[in-house]
């Protein structure tokens, strides 16, 4: 008895349509394939054949065939089971409107000739992101890591969006003004218009915590669409979704599978990876209805919208994490011990302390350099707005020393000098001459301006300085303060309030490190009274005070360099954000602490984020420097140097 299966002409596969891997790849579980009799399984395809008993068996075909190529009726039905067609249900506007968090009756099939379909994030919203003058690089990774918070983080907690402007409250009478991208709204007011037109709300948000409020939020503006649809925990065939392009893809289809007299759609979206996989998507239906057709091919064109993310209110955007990982903390405490997450905490980091001038006074103190006009560009980091005491946290000797945090100080300017064409400064003196100070510098100074490449500790070498003409002297007031980030890091008991200050460093540990470190009680930042060199007088400090550089973080656009997912290099105003189907697995966000941090300014000034006021375009680029006054004695204040702006008159640290 001869044995059938593969061993006969009729059962040889035949001519490709396309490569196996390139649809079968993410199957699950198993899906049979009736046009050939064979079974898609998760480690390749099964041939059922008859041995010589006469008993069934299965044949396994592995994945190392996946350049063999199979007929087009084959891959059409594998195509239909991966995109929820393979129940055979049929595709009505009953079936449609189950994707939909509306109750309303869809239009007739025959009626609508377009379909238009609309990203909510970023595209016809401006949604709030992770503010990078707030928090380190990977803080902003791990905010938008769905698995770091019982509550799932920046994307999936609701109040986040719910902050946005004044609040919910106060926001829906006004309809968020000034929060939406105009112009694509604009678009979607002329597609609800249109009456062979179908409007599409899409977005990967979780329809059981953003439904309502979405729905909120676009009855405000008066925007009526035919459809909003959020991501459900299943399709309505019962289809677990593998990322949010997949559900976004499995939307798409049954609304071409409706619709089928639509001649067009036209999709808008603002990120690039959701663009082009839109596009692909888009191709493949075409390709494939030329193969089976089902409805017949369709002009379709994806449309990218420039990104307008805004941030919110920094006191708000503090106290909003912080809620988050009160709830996370409180539900990590619930959970068995063995599948226990680790509690979370706000902590900061100290680039330096120093005497902080306020926006005027800095704008007054550049005017004194006497740079090129030539060289006013790019090349140049205008600085001017403090006089330094200390990289890094201010030891408590020196603290004491200069009056505590939020102390008031006057100084008068009496000179400029220039070094090397690439350091501007200007030297200054306390008022009264007797009043007790403490700089990094031998001569208190202001460091103006800086040429690309030049370092501000260098101006400290500067010995000959020009005094001012007359009538251009003057007296301004400082307020002692830091310059800090925040960062999200696991809770550790045995760290002290002091050691706190340092992010954890990412460096590979070596044998033996851990018992040096435990013959010094504050491990590897030293004790609070350390010796740092710096050489204090009644009267001030001299020179040798090392060059310390906090630690800039990377993982978003607009740093110097980016980490991993959401990162890059920088490519203009903004950056870019990581959403809904951007999240990686714990333990596996990318950033870190890699590139050193001098004292000037390196990250966006609150005072540039106008909370009262929203914006009404694109966000324009983030200015440079961060500055807060720390323990609640002083006013906070943010610095652009020589922006010229309001102060952030706001104490972050009240809450954390």
């Amino acid at each position: 008895m001869r044995q059938r299966g593969l061993n006969r002409p009729d059962h040889r596969l035949a001519a490709p349509a396309f490569r196996v891997h390139s649809c079968f790849g993410s199957w699950l579980p198993e899906h049979p394939c009736p046009a050939r009799g064979l079974w898609a399984t998760s480690r390749g395809f099964a041939v059922p054949t008859t041995s010589y008993s006469g008993l069934s068996s299965t044949r396994m075909i592995t994945p190392r065939l996946r350049h063999v190529k199979f007929p087009s009726s084959v891959m059409a039905s594998a195509y239909s089971v991966y995109h929820g067609a393979s129940n055979g249900s049929p595709h009505t506007i009953t079936t449609l409107s189950r994707w939909s968090s509306l109750n309303k009756t869809l239009p007739a099939v025959d009626s609508i000739k377009a379909l238009h379909v609309y990203d909510f994030d970023n595209t016809l919203f401006k949604t709030p992101l992770p503010n990078p003058a707030l928090w380190n690089g990977q803080t902003i990774g791990l905010l938008a890591t769905q698995e770091a918070f019982s509550n799932g983080g920046w994307w999936h907690d609701n109040r986040i969006l719910a902050a946005t402007g004044d609040g919910l409250e106060k926001e829906e009478p006004r309809a968020w003004a000034g929060w939406w991208n105009e112009k694509v709204v604009d678009l979607a007011r002329l597609t609800i218009k249109q009456p062979d037109a179908l409007c599409v709300l899409l977005t990967g948000r979780s329809e059981k915590s953003f439904s309502e409020l979405v729905k909120k939020m676009v009855a405000a503006k008066g925007l009526e669409f035919d459809i909003v649809s959020l991501k459900p925990q299943v399709s309505p065939t019962n289809q677990r979704f593998q990322s949010t392009m997949h559900f976004k893809q499995l939307f798409l289809n049954s609304l071409l599978e409706t619709y089928k007299q639509a001649a067009e759609i036209r999709v808008y979206e603002d990120r690039p990876k959701h663009t082009a996989g839109f596009r692909e998507f888009f191709e493949e239906y075409n390709r494939r209805q030329g193969v089976t057709p089902t409805r017949g091919t369709i002009s379709a064109e994806v449309i990218q919208v420039a990104e307008t993310s805004t941030t919110l209110d920094p006191i708000t955007e503090v106290a909003e994490i912080q809620q988050m990982i009160n709830l996370h903390n409180n539900a990590v405490t619930r959970q068995p011990m063995h599948l226990r997450q680790n509690k979370l905490q706000i902590k900061k980091t100290v680039f330096f302390t120093s005497y902080m001038i306020n926006a005027d006074d800095s704008k007054k103190l550049f005017k004194l350099a006497q740079i090129p006009k030539e060289m006013l560009g790019n090349d140049l980091k205008i600085h001017s707005n403090n006089i330094l005491i200390c990289p890094r946290p201010c030891p408590a000797n020196i603290l004491e020393k200069v009056g505590g945090m939020g102390s008031k100080m006057l100084w008068e300017v009496t000179g400029t000098a220039c070094f090397e064409n690439s350091i501007w400064a200007a030297c200054v003196r306390p008022v009264p001459s007797t009043s007790s100070f403490h700089t990094a510098n031998t001569v208190p100074s202001v460091v103006l301006a800086l040429k690309k490449g030049a370092r501000p500790a260098d101006a400290g070498k500067i010995n000959q300085w020009q005094p001012l003409a007359a009538g251009q002297s003057f007296v301004f007031e400082t307020t002692v303060g830091e310059k800090i980030i925040l960062r999200v890091e696991e809770e550790d008991p045995r760290e002290d309030e002091y050691e706190s200050l340092f992010a954890k460093s990412s460096k590979r540990k070596h044998p033996g490190d851990e018992n040096r470190a435990a013959k010094n009680t504050h491990g590897q930042y030293g004790g609070r009274n350390e010796s740092r060199g710096y050489h204090s007088g009644s009267r001030g400090g001299v020179g040798g005070a090392p060059r310390g550089r906090g630690n800039t973080a990377r993982g978003f656009r607009g740093s110097a360099r980016g980490g991993g997912r959401g990162g890059g290099r920088s490519k203009g105003p903004g950056f870019h954000y990581r959403s809904l189907d951007d999240v990686e697995t714990k333990n596996q966000q990318s950033g870190g602490y890699g590139s050193q941090m001098t004292y000037d300014d390196a990250y966006p000034a609150l005072n540039q984020q106008r909370p009262q006021a929203p914006p009404t375009g694109p966000k324009a680029s983030l200015g440079r420097g961060t500055s807060f006054h720390s323990r609640g004695r002083g006013r906070g204040n943010s610095r652009s140097a020589g922006s010229g702006q309001a102060s952030n008159n706001t104490d972050l640290q009240n809450y954390y």
